[in-house]
């Protein structure tokens, strides 16, 4: 009786000490919001990550991604449309870096400032 309590006990003590198979948060959450009328145009905006295009959003939208740790190149340009005037221009805007960690949930909204559209932290309000 008193090996098979210490097997027992000798057991328990592997599996907590083996990694654990949980459920664990690889990426981070990106949410990209074009809710507010910051930007005073009507036109299809494109959103670059890490120079592909991988969303556009209209006003009142907002897109999400999950996606890896690590550094993240971000950039916005108007895409040509169906609306009157909505040509790119002929100069890319500077992109922005954001570092994402592992289970981030991270929201940024489109605004418009003298040098062009840009991303800015919003508050999460869910």
């Amino acid at each position: 009786m008193r090996w098979s309590f210490f097997g027992l006990v000798g057991l328990m003590s592997l599996s907590a000490a083996a990694p654990q198979a949980l459920a664990a948060e690889d990426y981070a959450v990106l949410i990209i919001s074009r809710e507010r009328l910051e930007v005073p145009t009507n036109c299809e905006i494109g959103l670059y990550l890490n120079d592909q295009l991988a969303g556009r959003l209209f006003q009142e939208q907002s897109t999400s991604f999950n996606l890896p740790a690590g550094n993240l190149s971000l950039r916005l340009k108007l895409l040509p449309g169906q609306s009157p005037g909505c040509l790119p221009g002929l100069l890319a805007p500077p992109a922005q870096n954001i570092t994402l960690k592992v289970g981030d949930v991270r929201k940024l909204r489109i605004a418009q400032g003298p040098d062009g559209m840009y991303l800015k932290p919003a508050a999460l309000e869910y």
